[in-house]
């Protein structure tokens, strides 16, 4: 992969690992396990559980669907919903919405197991400026991010960015510990092969809970571009690998 992302200023923080239910595996000769990756926003659904096995290290990143599990998405208001496979190991909801402040818990039966997580959807953060700058090297485009980080919480940042429509497989993640309550400044560089001048940029800064971060920044320390890494933060119980987000998300987009 020929992507380069700089992360300046308080975007280069003091990035942790827990000790708390990390997986270790053998991939050359452990057992096939369950992964889940499910999301739920703070905008319109549907939201989407993808549930796989994970493969060994030798064989190719074709990660098989699990089918005909039972999976639910319930809130600490009282809302529930049981989600609808609508392909081979996607499942979504029809019903569920997003409410920062709340937490949420998936549930996912298969095989004779039980899954569980839980995630609390912290508050949005918007996205103040996003606007390139000149590199001066030839071949390369650099971003610049601005945000006003809150005062009196707790912050917990992922970025996601896509081009033309199509997302790219960065872990970004930030925490405000050397930030709070301050202006942020993030500058990340990408290679002509990432984009070119014409093209769509788009970010998302999902404002995430410490489970979540705790997943994407082992798995940026383990220098997985996956969304399944070998050895991550898990916040999913009984051994899964994958994560359970449940984010807010602001968006802006720009051309290249």
């Amino acid at each position: 992969m020929n992507r380069y992302v700089i992360l300046l200023s308080v975007f280069l923080l003091s990035f942790f690992t827990s000790c708390e239910k990390v997986i270790d595996l053998d991939l050359n000769t452990s057992s096939s396990q369950i992964v889940i990756e499910g999301n739920v926003y703070d905008e319109a659904g549907p939201y989407t559980v993808k549930i796989s096995r994970s493969v060994n290290i030798d064989e190719p990143s074709v990660y098989p669907a699990v089918t005909g599990a039972t999976v639910s998405i319930s809130d600490n208001a009282g809302n529930a919903e049981v989600l609808a496979e609508k392909a081979s190991g996607v499942y979504q909801t029809s019903t569920s919405q997003g409410v920062p402040g709340r937490t949420y818990t998936l549930s996912v039966e298969v095989e004779g197991q039980k899954y569980t997580a839980i995630s609390t959807m912290p508050e949005g953060v918007e996205i103040d400026t996003l606007f390139t700058v000149e590199t001066g090297y030839p071949g390369f485009h650099q971003i610049s991010v601005d945000l006003t980080d809150p005062a009196n919480t707790v912050n917990y940042y992922r970025l996601v960015d896509w081009v033309n429509g199509k997302r790219l497989e960065t872990i970004i993640v930030a925490n405000d510990e050397l930030s709070k309550g301050k202006k942020i400044n993030g500058t990340l560089m990408y290679s002509e092969d990432d984009m070119k001048s014409g093209d769509t940029y788009t970010l998302w800064l999902e404002s995430i809970d410490k489970g979540v971060y705790d997943y994407f920044n082992s798995a940026s320390l383990n220098g997985q571009d996956s969304a399944s890494p070998s050895n991550p933060v898990s916040n999913i119980s009984n051994g899964a690998l994958g994560y359970f987000n449940a984010c807010s998300v602001r968006k802006k987009s720009i051309v290249i």
